[in-house]
């Protein structure tokens, strides 16, 4: 199983102090995590695409291509590329050109996106946010099958045989789907094969197994080997030497993040018992110490029927960055080994 970390790049202010770093400073310290996790053997680390004042993150690729050159075996991500507001020829480019910088490394999870600033940004109508993102899927698989693609839709200019350039490092870009609880979303990641990256950020994982289920029969009826039709899952997710620790550092950050967006909404402002509740062995974070963190990520692989990746999503804890430094620490040195440890065949197989 692969084991990484998927970051937002928020620029929220120190929730104990009301202090705002710089955005300046706030990349550097990003670009430090990256670095860190390619130092205790993570496995992947994802940038995430926003265009709100709070985050930093709206060229991932920017970020990611920075990263490529302070790490050398990491895999570098989006988390996710908001496909249906983005040209698929420059996003092809960008992480062709990535990939290159990478030797490699270079991957993309592409999605219809929960925050939707993307699209009156750039002139898009909401009314076509499903369309768009399918026809755009469609183009991106195309380039990465030729060099000189024959396409044709609805929203963007056809190609004639036009050369994209450049090209990866790596015979095919990697492509995942990125999800949240749409049932169409899971259907159409199968009927194409690719893997899927499922978005968990409340609730239960268990409710979610009738949606991998989906994912998994409309990938056989569509003639895909099994073992391509992997699952990963974005899951909030920290780690402290205590699990006290790793509440007390995780929720203030969260409240704040979480409570902004409940403000825009409507919502009721998140509480100190519904964290508690969400990062419960019966919940849907993953926030504790070490045993505590591989327990539950043992959990998910045996309700969601095997996983191939778990990200943990940490930016709520990045205005302590000592905290954050121990976190990936225990994730590469202590997480990590045990949960590889138990599918060496002392245990529930894991998804590879």
């Amino acid at each position: 199983m692969d084991i990484g970390i998927h970051s937002f790049a928020a620029l929220f202010p120190d929730p104990a102090t009301g202090a705002l770093p710089s955005a300046a400073d706030r990349m550097a310290g990003l670009l430090d995590e990256i670095q860190d996790a390619d130092r205790v053997g993570l496995d992947f680390f994802g940038i995430g695409e926003h265009h709100r004042a709070e985050f930093l993150d709206s060229a991932p690729a920017v970020i990611l291509a920075a990263a490529a050159a302070r790490t050398s075996r990491i895999r570098l991500t989006s988390a996710v590329t908001v496909l249906g507001a983005a040209d698929p020829v420059r996003v092809f480019q960008e992480f062709a050109t990535l990939d290159l910088i990478a030797h490699g490394r270079a991957e993309v999870v592409v999605g219809r996106g929960s925050s939707v600033e993307a699209f009156p940004l750039f002139g898009l109508p909401m009314s076509d946010y499903d369309d768009l993102f399918s026809e755009n899927l469609d183009l991106l698989l195309k380039l990465g099958e030729t060099t000189t693609p024959t396409w044709e839709g609805r929203f963007r200019p056809a190609l004639n045989g036009q050369g994209v350039y450049p090209r990866p490092h790596q015979a095919r870009l990697p492509i995942w789907v990125g999800v949240g609880g749409t049932p169409q979303s899971f259907e159409r990641a199968g009927k194409l094969g690719l893997p899927l990256m499922i978005a968990i950020i409340g609730g239960t994982f268990e409710r979610f197994r009738p949606l991998v289920d989906l994912y998994r029969e409309a990938g056989a009826r569509a003639g895909h080997d099994p073992a391509t039709l992997k699952v990963a899952v974005h899951a909030m997710g920290f780690v402290a030497d205590t699990d006290d620790e790793a509440h007390d550092i995780f929720f203030p950050g969260w409240a704040q993040m979480i409570g902004k967006y409940a403000q825009e909404r409507g919502w009721a402002q998140p509480s100190r018992a519904q964290f508690d509740e969400l990062a419960s062995p019966n919940g849907a974070f993953i926030v504790g110490d070490p045993a505590t963190v591989t327990a539950n990520i043992l959990h998910v692989n045996e309700v969601l029927g095997g996983i191939s990746r778990i990200a943990f999503q940490m930016t709520s804890a990045a205005s302590e960055p000592g905290a954050m430094t121990r976190s990936i620490e225990l994730l590469g040195t202590e997480v990590a080994p045990a949960v590889r440890a138990f599918g060496d065949g002392s245990g529930l197989p894991l998804s590879l």
